[in-house]
């Protein structure tokens, strides 16, 4: 896996993390601008995803198995938008918890992913 994209998709991970964490603190809901934040890391994790595919299709494996690279792309592909919808059900300072709780979970999918990629291989 490329280490920029790599670093790219954890950072504004953790960043949308942290914003969404502080709304969450200060009693705020999601609002336009979080969505925005989400469509920002989820393109990311979206370039990520083509940029895998890519690797993959010119003979690059990962240590730990192909499939389970690509499972965890996908899941960490989903986690944002997930977050984000079960926070438009959610109207209250929880919503902005949940998006928090989506941005962490999609930081620890990405150390998961540079793991079964294999470490110095990408």
């Amino acid at each position: 896996m490329l280490d920029a994209v790599f670093i790219t998709v954890s950072v504004t991970a953790l960043l949308l993390a942290a914003w969404c964490g502080f709304a969450a603190y200060r009693d705020e809901p999601t609002n336009d601008w979080h969505f925005i934040g989400m469509a920002v890391v989820t393109v990311a994790a979206l370039v990520q995803l083509v940029v895998s595919i890519v690797r993959l299709t010119q003979g690059d494996r990962p240590e730990q198995g192909t499939v389970v690279y690509v499972a965890y792309l996908v899941g960490a592909l989903c986690a944002i938008p997930a977050a984000g919808f079960m926070s438009l059900a959610e109207r209250t300072r929880w919503g902005s918890a949940i998006v928090a709780a989506g941005g962490l979970i999609l930081a620890v999918l990405e150390l998961r992913l540079n793991d079964i990629w294999g470490a110095g291989h990408g």
